[in-house]
């Protein structure tokens, strides 16, 4: 624990200017980042008396070892540099909302040829058009499914879109009627595209002009006595319109607006958002945090809008946000929210009306939302930290192991030997810190060899980032030089194998464990715990003792341990596995210099087979569009070095195994 005042700029050091600062701890690791009008004042009130600050605060500055701050020219640039060094240094005392669940939206993507309608959830793609999120991925199929009748607009992936092309026929929804089947011709994609636009057009709220379209021509239809086309124009209608009834009519039409509301206490705080747009409420989500700072409910709508609309850009940000309370500076985030909206943006708090009542819907939300957290979490907290304490107390370790890392081996029969390393902090995955090994120190199957390497290459460069950062030599005290500036090379974002475990967990026994406490001694690291976990009876292996420690069945911990064992037993696994599907990927064309993949499938295509390409002649190869004579002559060469072994033989009929599918390009 650090005493503050050891780390406090010096009189008149900081400026009284807008900026930002970051608080860092001994291992040089960004732990909080703030923004303020003046720093000076700011930063004072961190450093008055410990009793004064609240215990949030308190936990946070003994935390730091040093205090740093960049100078802005204007509040919101200090708001937007806030959220990008937040994103960047995930700080462990910034409130940080997470999202329970990862919501599902409707996408269109508009960056094809033939645009695509399909559910689409994490990171948005450039130039696909978003509707959402949903609560649940089925809502999103039903709203479709009810469209594509009006709106036929493809749906399939990109594999049965090629193989309908190719075959000449369209796929089952071209043949009911629910795909305008561009894959056959039947549209061009001009026509496609329009039918994709008319979709989203309809989707982000504009439905009225269209209904009223559709009835216009349903009535023209029974005036000329075409009954079977204003027959299928009242379908559509009434399609279109059960699909609207999913999205209740909240506010009046053509209103954009997002609400956002909270519940919190003392400890967490669970944020709600509507999406309303065109009047009608088309998706709704939720995050819920730890206030681990001291932030109250202004702080906390500031971080819900940076973290809501931080990546978003022009019409996702609406042209009002509704709040329970407005930001400590409301002009400097309404300036921003404009900003990446590229037009004037609302942001208040509603006061009466449809507006006033809908906000409050919202807030029942969040408040049932944080029951149901917390209810779930309750549980969760209190079996976590008995886990951490049962491992503490059978290992004899000084304090709970709050960060523990787990390495595993794996192979197939020695070979594309890999190992993984799996990062769970209190008790918890950190899957953002997981890493994966190549075992280069030798070649064959020697497990105890390659935990041996594994161990030593991971904690090397661990010794090496505290030695880079100053933390062994006579600089070593991790000050700021004067003017709050760090070296660049000590920029604070979370680096690869940069902070230590208070105990290492390897997958095997004796032979395993003694490898890894061998590999920490030879770097003269004495203050990490090592255990191992035997699959066979679920025995805890201990360094040096001939009897391992047996944990309880009922044991939270030994289930822990499993889970961190089990985590980086499959993570491994799936490495291991990759690496062999892409080692027998190959082909022998791939020898071939300059040649791409694009002229490999076009001699694969022409010729059926790898082996039927390596009976042909260099001028048969050379009639392949795109195959000059030098080529072909290379192709001919390189096949001819991966001639394949001599054929199989049926031992109970003498008949030569024919292989006519041979290889892949």
């Amino acid at each position: 624990m650090a005493d503050p005042s050891s780390y406090r700029p010096k009189p008149g050091e900081i400026p009284d200017e807008p900026g930002v600062y970051k608080f860092r701890d001994e291992h040089r690791r960004v732990i909080y980042v703030g923004k303020a009008k003046s720093l000076r004042q700011r930063l004072a009130n961190y450093f008055q008396p410990l009793t004064s600050l609240h215990p949030r605060t308190a936990t946070m500055v003994t935390t730091a070892a040093s205090v740093e701050w960049t100078v802005v020219s204007t509040e919101v640039e200090a708001l937007q540099l806030e959220y990008t060094w937040i994103k960047e240094f995930d700080p462990r005392f910034n409130v940080k909302y997470r999202d329970d669940k990862s919501y599902p939206y409707l996408a269109v993507t508009l960056n094809e040829e033939f645009p695509r309608v399909q559910v689409m959830r994490g990171q948005k793609k450039k130039g696909v058009r978003y509707f959402g999120p949903y609560g649940h991925a089925w809502a999103i199929r039903e709203t479709v499914d009810l469209m594509l009748r009006v709106f036929p607009v493809r749906t399939c992936s990109a594999g049965v879109f090629r193989n309908a092309a190719s075959a000449g026929r369209p796929c089952l929804l071209g043949y009911i009627g629910k795909c305008a089947a561009p894959c056959v011709g039947r549209v061009s994609p001009e026509e496609h595209r329009e039918l994709a636009e008319d979709f989203c057009d309809f989707m982000a709220g504009r439905t009225g002009t269209y209904i009223r379209r559709l009835e216009k021509q349903m009535t023209i239809a029974a005036e000329d006595m075409e009954y079977e086309k204003a027959a299928r124009l009242r379908d559509d209608i009434e399609a279109l319109r059960r699909a609207m009834e999913k999205s209740a009519v909240v506010l009046a039409d053509a209103t954009d607006a997002d609400l956002i509301a909270l519940a919190e206490d003392e400890l967490e705080a669970a944020v709600q958002i509507f999406h309303v747009r065109g009047g009608r409420v088309r998706g709704q989500r939720g995050w819920v945090t730890d206030k681990v700072e001291a932030v109250d409910t202004a702080g906390l709508v500031e971080h819900a809008l940076q973290q809501l609309y931080g990546e978003e850009s022009g019409e996702a940000v609406p042209k009002e946000v509704l709040v329970p309370a407005l930001p400590e500076d409301a002009a400097a985030v309404t300036a921003w929210l404009s900003g990446r909206r590229g037009s004037n943006v609302s942001l208040r708090i509603p006061q009466r009306g449809d507006k006033k009542d809908l906000m409050e819907t919202v807030a029942r939300n969040a408040q049932q939302a944080l029951v149901l957290h917390k209810t779930k979490r309750a549980s969760d907290l209190t079996t976590r930290s008995r886990a951490l304490e049962e491992i503490a107390e059978a290992l004899d370790l000084e304090s709970a192991p709050l960060r523990i890392e787990c390495f595993d081996v794996s192979h197939l029969q020695g070979e594309d030997v890999v190992a993984s390393m799996v990062v769970f902090e209190d008790g918890l995955p950190r899957k953002s810190e997981y890493r994966r090994f190549q075992i280069k120190g030798f070649e064959g199957q020697d497990d105890v060899r390659s935990m041996h390497e594994v161990i030593s290459r991971r904690f090397k460069r661990y010794l090496a980032e505290k030695d880079r950062t100053g933390e062994w030599g006579p600089a070593g005290d991790g000050e700021v030089p004067d003017g709050g500036e760090v070296p660049a090379e000590d920029d604070g974002r979370p680096k690869r194998f940069a902070y230590p475990p208070q105990l290492v967990v390897v997958d095997g026994g004796q032979p395993q464990v003694a490898a890894a406490r061998r590999a920490l001694d030879e770097l003269g690291i004495d203050d990490i715990a090592v255990c191992g976990l035997a699959k066979r009876l679920e025995e805890v292996w201990l360094p040096g003792d001939d009897d391992p420690v047996v944990l309880p069945r009922s044991s939270e911990g030994l289930y822990l341990l499993q889970r961190v064992r089990d985590t980086a037993h499959d993570f491994a696994i799936r490495y291991q596995r990759s690496k062999r599907t892409k080692r027998i990927r190959t082909s022998p064309l791939d020898a071939v210099a300059g040649l791409g993949d694009t002229r490999k499938q076009a001699l694969i295509k022409h010729f059926g087979s790898v082996k039927r390409l390596r009976q042909a002649t260099i001028e048969q190869i050379c009639e392949v569009p795109g195959m000059g004579r030098k080529t072909a002559e290379a192709v001919v060469v390189a096949l001819a070095a991966a001639a394949p072994a001599a054929p199989a033989v049926n031992t109970a009929t003498g008949e030569i195994m024919e292989d006519d599918g041979g290889g892949t390009a």
